[in-house]
């Protein structure tokens, strides 16, 4: 039973699915969103949820430092109820305050240029959200 965890951001929208035990998670793409194209980027994320056989969704929830949920988060809600709605499984939403600043810490340890963080900083922030995630289940 494979989750698929999601790091949704005005551009783009990192994401990483389980394994079949859910035990760990795996980035798996970045999906460019399209303004002109609103619907592209949950069309993407249909054909994910069915080649991976997903069952559950977590949305990565960005609340400020003192917990309270700003514009940016209100956006995420309002994308979490329209994946709810379209795909019919249970969508999560997931504290992640600091999981893209962390990943970028990660990939400047690992010394990964700047051009190549920029290509997957976001699916490593939505493999550490459903990593959290799947690691609070256990």
């Amino acid at each position: 039973m494979r989750s698929m965890g999601l790091d949704v951001g005005d551009r783009r929208i990192g994401v990483s699915v389980s394994d079949e035990l859910g035990w760990t998670a795996q980035g798996i793409e970045v999906i460019q969103r399209n303004a002109d194209v609103p619907d592209q980027d949950i069309q993407r994320i249909e054909e994910l949820v069915k080649q991976y056989s997903i069952v559950k969704i977590v949305v990565g929830l960005p609340k400020n430092m003192n917990g309270s949920i700003g514009p940016r988060g209100e956006l995420c809600k309002e994308f979490a109820r329209q994946l709810e709605e379209r795909t019919s499984l249970p969508v999560i939403m997931w504290d992640e305050r600091l999981s893209t600043v962390a990943a970028e810490k990660f990939l400047i340890s690992a010394d990964v240029n700047r051009k190549k963080r920029k290509t997957v900083i976001d699916k490593m922030a939505a493999n550490l959200i459903l990593q959290g995630y799947l690691d609070s289940q256990k």
